[in-house]
């Protein structure tokens, strides 16, 4: 398959952005590391052996920045499992374009967070000032509490409502449902304040939240209040994939850390607020924490947002690699697709099998780290800029990620490849065979968390073969048409949620190409 180089035009305009960000980078704490966005690396062929691929001989070095030394991390584990669903929601047909919501609209929390980090406990004060931007009277409120999927994790220990102790709720599993005194009229405000505590659980492998040896990780640890939509959209937990759907929302986050030489990467920047460190975030759909006394950091900045990699001891050709990463993501997405939404990205290592996503903070496998060959064909880079594109694809463009996790999971994919073919335009091949056909994709790209079948297979349809289907309507309406569509369609729906009905029809807006045979063959709905 052809591979396009960068045109000389756009490197241009892509190199004069490299130099301004150059010029606007803050001021750090910690030595920034070169962040030019356009990178030279010279094209040799295959890559060496992963999890997932037989092996392959070594390749060129990335670029390298300098680390900050800390100590080393003594890894621990232990399993629990996931709750198996017992509900699904089919999406209806909704007319596009969808308006964002107003910022004063959106819902807003503010924290205040006491993390005892040899004890491995969290104390929370949590304030949610809501909005009903529902158009419904409300006689409850439903909130995502993933804590208390785990046994003893979530003490509440007190709830009110606009300073009145509320008695009437029920928890039960991952749902809070709040039945307040008095309707909650559309239009109004009203603020909830909760106060519990967090027994953290030893962290699994194929989860991100709670402690290991030398990491605490706080994602999707507070209570949220889930979108309505016709009803309150919480879906079960699956045993693959996610299920939550979130609106965009307001963050401050202020926490304080029993220990003071604990590191903590967050997705917002710090600052002081008397005795605590405040974290903020505008517009986004998570707010996340990873917390250790083992951290090393390089940074970078790609013109005002500040990148920093967090990895440990051991490790540090690999971390400095994932802000070189993540400085051309950055600087190549935020001109194909939108302006970077966030302040700050925070690239984590912590054990897990691939990667997460949250706003403004991604989580990467300590294995790739660990296997990392010291090139741009390797895990550790591939998957780090499916992560980073998800700042996008989930952050800035919101979906039903459990009913229709092609809209983030194939986009994101996709994402590999406009990464691969602008920054290493000769790795075309190699990534379309290491990535996506290795595995044999097949299936619909629709595919639901819930009827995808195995692990495998809803990878198989979803993400890789919602990566082809995206490259074959790519090559049929045309580069110029594609792009233009992308663009408009992170504009539209800039911390809002889309639907596939959504995707389609702002496309329909950019081509008068016929692309029915297309969707026929990859979906199994017709949009």
């Amino acid at each position: 398959m052809i591979r396009r180089r960068l045109p000389s035009r756009f490197a241009l305009c892509v190199l004069l952005l490299t130099l301004l960000a150059s010029a606007c980078a803050p001021a750090a704490s910690t030595p920034l590391s070169p962040h030019p966005i356009l990178v030279t690396v010279d094209p040799n062929s295959t890559a060496t052996s992963t999890p997932f691929q037989p092996p392959q001989v070594t390749d060129t070095p990335l670029p390298s920045a300098t680390p900050l030394p800390t100590n080393t991390p003594t890894p621990t584990e232990t399993a629990t499992s996931t709750p198996p669903p017992t509900e699904t929601v089919t999406p209806a047909p909704t007319i596009p374009p969808a308006t964002p919501v107003p910022v004063n609209s959106r819902t807003q929390y503010t924290f205040f967070v006491n993390l005892d980090y040899a004890a491995k406990t969290v104390a929370v004060n949590e304030t949610i000032k809501y909005f009903n931007a529902t158009g419904q009277s409300l006689d409850n409120i439903v909130m995502a509490v993933e804590p208390n999927l785990w046994s003893n994790v979530f003490a509440l220990t007190s709830l009110d409502q606009d300073g009145i102790a509320i008695t009437n709720y029920s928890l039960a599993g991952q749902r809070l449902t709040i039945y307040p005194a008095q309707l909650i009229q559309p239009g109004t405000v009203t603020a909830f304040t909760l106060s519990y505590g967090l027994a953290l659980p030893a962290k699994t492998y194929e989860k991100t939240f709670g402690y290991l040896g030398y990491q605490i990780n706080l994602t999707d640890w507070y209570p949220f209040i889930v979108p309505y939509s016709s009803g309150w959209m919480l879906h079960d937990p699956w045993s693959f994939g996610e299920h939550l759907v979130y609106d965009a929302a307001d963050y401050e986050v202020n926490v304080k850390v029993s220990d003071p030489k604990v590191i903590i990467a967050a997705s917002g920047l710090a600052e002081a607020n008397g005795d605590w460190t405040r974290y903020t975030l505008s517009g986004a759909r998570t707010f996340a924490l990873s917390a250790s006394d083992k951290f090393k950091i390089v940074e970078s900045a790609v013109g005002s947002a500040v990148i920093r990699s967090y990895y440990f001891a051991g490790q540090e050709d690999a971390g400095r690699a994932v802000v070189w990463m993540a400085t051309q993501a950055l600087g190549l997405y935020g001109v194909k697709f939108a302006p970077y939404p966030y302040p700050s990205l925070s690239v984590v290592e912590t054990e897990v099998p691939d990667g997460r996503e949250f706003d403004g903070l991604v989580f990467l496998a300590e294995k790739f780290y660990v296997e990392y060959n010291g090139t741009a064909k390797s895990n550790l880079i591939t998957i780090g800029a499916h992560e980073i594109a998800h700042q996008w694809w989930f952050g800035l463009v919101g979906d039903n990620q459990a009913i229709e996790p092609w809209l983030d999971e194939a986009m994101a994919t996709y994402s590999e490849k406009i990464f691969y073919e602008y920054n290493y335009p000769n790795y075309g091949n190699w990534w379309w065979n290491f990535r996506v056909n290795y595995f044999g994709p097949s299936g619909y790209v629709d595919t639901s968390i819930y009827n995808g079948g195995t692990f495998r297979l809803y990878t198989n349809a979803v993400y890789l073969n919602g990566a082809n289907f995206l490259n074959e309507l790519r090559t049929r309406v045309g580069d110029e048409a594609f792009f233009a569509f992308l663009q408009d369609y992170a504009a539209r729906f800039s911390r809002g949620r889309a639907t596939t009905y959504d995707f389609f029809s702002v496309l329909r807006q950019y081509t008068g190409a016929d692309f029915s045979d297309i969707m026929r063959r990859y979906f199994q709905n017709q949009y």
